[in-house]
């Protein structure tokens, strides 16, 4: 049965009109951990700032989590660390590599071609860097005086709360029990622990806090452990329940302030950045804020940002969407469901917050901790479809703030608008790469998240808030095409990158996705400055009317016009299937929806699935749903592919050095959304991308539908 909101979005709910218990829908898929696995690593946060905790509910034996597995970080968005600079490298000052366009223009890029580098190269890719702002962990150590070992530890039961936020964690060690109880502050970036153990007072379980140095590698938790005089930890002020720290990195600073309910806090004669906690109890209550700034706002106690926590989490759960698959015939049900529920978790603490996500979140570094612009979309459309729009509108202003930056960055190339870059900091500059500076699918994506939040409230408001970045998009994205004079059509590139990177930026023209996205993007923006009654743009109107058709060769959509062979001879069948997303992602302008079919069903039978990536599932799946195709469209969000693979913690697998991928996780729940709540223009019926043989069942709450 269809059910339409205010918005006119359809809400699907089960043939009973029975709403869904959404407490026991979310704590069904409780992960529960009984040992110390390194794909079992859970997370508290707020969106902005995350904590990250092994087995003991704290950061005790990280090199557990090390090497492929899920590591502990303690990452925010606020905490970078920039390594000494003492050549003065700069961004700017890198040498430009020209590139010749279609009509003979030369544009320079900051490029390094991928199998070379340098020092002045690793150093502007590799800073800032995302920084781990201080292990709070457990000094076990056995009756004998030797440090314990996690060999030791036993009757381990943990278990994360997804209704509340709240993880408890209990052990042996000795035979005697230690309870711990892990949380955030939904809105400030403040962590509260509470111990219960005898084990306390004999000092065999000790509470302690330890600061590293800052690291970019990749798959690292931003923690350098080994090198104590490089960086600074000093305490400004303590009393007996209290202390604040003042932490220095080189020329990066951030304060830490802490207090306890018993106890005294020393620190360790052989490393300046380890304090520990002695105490004379059985309970200990720790609540401890990290901030860029020092601040003098008073630290609540445990019990307040616990009930924080317990209050906001059901309110999440609550305001959201819901989508249940209890009851279904297929096996599979209760997989698909549970990675949909911890995804909502799992996106809400890592990638909700005032900037666009890192790939890995706030859990590890991955390129430094940096994000990607093109990934943004995934990251972050699916909250606005699970009536969270505000989730998605968090990390809008980041363009609003970059908006002057990625003005220069066009106009220093010779075009209109603003080009936005891909892999960067809140400062916004790409560093030199082989690849980043040419890539261009990023460059709709402000439209598409505007349009989409606009769908939803229809707010004069929201028209005017976005219209800047929304129309400052489409100016580059129409400077940027080119006349082709043969062919009395507007052609992409070159130079560029596709979503597809496998192809040769300085030969690459009008790839697949990014005309059906140009096509998207301009006419999206033409109907923004209608809505605001300001008149059309000739040129917009005039690329778009003469925009360069998707190439096709052999009856199928191919990669880019200058990879007609993608197929017949193999030279495009790895990366991301892309030439799918005209018609799924994107609602299918330009497309022809036989040829797409067509083209689908290649696709499966000829990739080479080894080289995909985690959010290549849910795109096709999507394809399948908008062809009407959904046992595919399941099929392909459960298939056993190691990159489709999702832990016991949710996390998307790829390789040991992407051991997780969150844009799998946004892209999932995307694809979920769209099929369990549909798509503008799209089928009338209830769950219009799932199959329709009744063997799903899909309850369904509050799903805003997908453009």
């Amino acid at each position: 049965m269809v059910h339409k909101n205010e918005a006119g979005n359809a809400n699907f709910l089960d043939v009973n009109r029975q709403s869904i218990n959404r407490e026991a829908l979310v704590r069904r898929h409780n992960p529960v951990v009984k040992g110390f696995d390194k794909f079992s690593s859970l997370t508290v946060g707020n969106g902005n700032y995350a904590f990250t905790v092994d087995a003991t509910g704290l950061q005790t034996f990280p090199e557990i989590y090390e090497n492929g597995g899920v590591g502990l970080g303690h990452l925010s968005n606020w905490g970078w660390h920039t390594s000494p600079n003492p050549m003065g490298y700069e961004v700017e000052k890198f040498p430009k590599t020209s590139y010749t366009t279609l009509s003979g223009r030369e544009i320079g890029f900051p490029y390094m071609p991928r199998e070379e580098s340098s020092e002045e190269y690793r150093w502007l890719r590799m800073n800032p860097h995302r920084l781990h702002l201080g292990a709070i962990q457990f000094l076990l150590t056995l009756p004998s005086g030797e440090p314990a070992g996690p060999e030791q530890l036993q009757e381990i039961e943990q278990e994360l709360d997804l209704w509340t936020g709240v993880i408890s964690s209990n052990f042996t060690l000795s035979g005697t029990t230690a309870k711990v109880v892990t949380c955030c502050h939904p809105l400030e970036d403040i962590l509260a622990i509470r111990v219960k153990s005898s084990l306390l007072v004999s000092g065999e379980l000790k509470l302690a806090l330890r600061f590293p140095y800052g690291s970019a590698t990749f798959g690292g938790s931003g923690a350098v452990w080994d090198c104590a005089e490089a960086h600074r930890s000093e305490i400004m002020e303590s009393t007996d329940r209290f202390v604040r720290f003042s932490r220095t990195l080189d020329q990066d600073t951030y304060a830490v302030t802490a207090a306890w309910s018993n106890g005294t806090l020393e620190g360790d004669s052989s490393d300046p950045h380890l304090f520990v906690l002695t105490l004379d109890k059985d309970e200990i209550e720790f609540v401890i804020r990290f901030s860029k700034e020092e601040t003098a706002a008073t630290l609540p106690v445990f019990e307040e940002v616990l009930t924080r926590t317990t209050n906001h989490w059901p309110a999440f759960w609550s305001s959201g969407a819901a989508v249940e698959l209890a009851g279904s015939q297929d096996s599979r049900a209760h997989e698909l469901e549970r990675r949909i529920v911890l995804s909502q978790y799992l996106t809400a603490v890592q990638s909700s917050g005032s900037l666009p996500p890192q790939e890995t979140g706030l859990t590890m570094n991955s390129w430094a901790g940096k994000f990607h612009l093109e990934m943004h979309w995934w990251h972050s459309v699916h909250f606005a479809l699970w009536n969270r729009p505000e989730l998605l509108s968090n990390s809008l202003g980041f363009y609003q703030d970059l908006l002057p930056k990625a003005q220069e960055l066009a106009q220093s190339q010779g075009f209109e608008g603003a080009r936005w870059p891909k892999c960067v900091t809140e400062e916004g500059v790409n560093a030199p790469c082989f690849i980043e500076p040419f890539l261009i699918w990023q460059q709709p994506h402000p439209i598409y998240f505007a349009e989409l939040l606009y769908s939803i409230d229809k707010n004069h408001e929201t028209l005017k808030r976005y219209s800047e970045i929304v129309f400052q998009s489409a100016a580059f994205m129409a400077s940027f095409a080119e006349w082709d004079d043969k062919t009395k059509c507007y052609v992409l590139g070159p130079p560029l990158a596709p979503a597809q990177e496998i192809f040769d930026h300085a030969m690459t023209m009008n790839p697949t996705f990014e005309l059906a996205y140009w096509a998207f993007g301009l006419s999206t923006a033409i109907r923004w400055r209608e809505r605001l009654g300001l008149t059309r743009m000739e040129q917009w109107d005039h690329v778009l009317e003469h925009l360069s058709p998707l190439p096709v060769s052999d009856g199928l959509y191919v990669a880019a016009e200058t990879v007609l062979d993608t197929f017949s001879g193999r030279t495009g069948i790895d990366d991301h299937p892309t030439m799918l997303a005209p018609l799924g992602i994107l609602p299918g302008l330009m497309t022809d929806t036989e040829t797409m079919r067509r083209t689908f069903h290649k696709v499966l039978r000829v990739w080479e699935w080894k080289d995909t990536w985690g959010w290549d599932y849910p795109m096709m799946a999507m394809t399948a749903a908008r062809l009407g195709e959904g046992h595919l469209a399941v099929d392909l969000l459960l298939i056993n592919r190691t990159k489709n693979t999702y832990l016991p913690n949710g996390h998307n697998f790829q390789t040991p050095r992407l051991p997780l991928y969150l844009p799998g996780n946004g892209g999932l729940l995307t694809a979920v959304a769209m099929m369990a709540g549909g798509w503008l223009n799209g089928p009338d019926t209830a769950a219009p991308g799932f199959p329709q043989d009744g063997t799903w069942t899909v309850r369904c709450e509050g799903i805003n539908q997908m453009l």
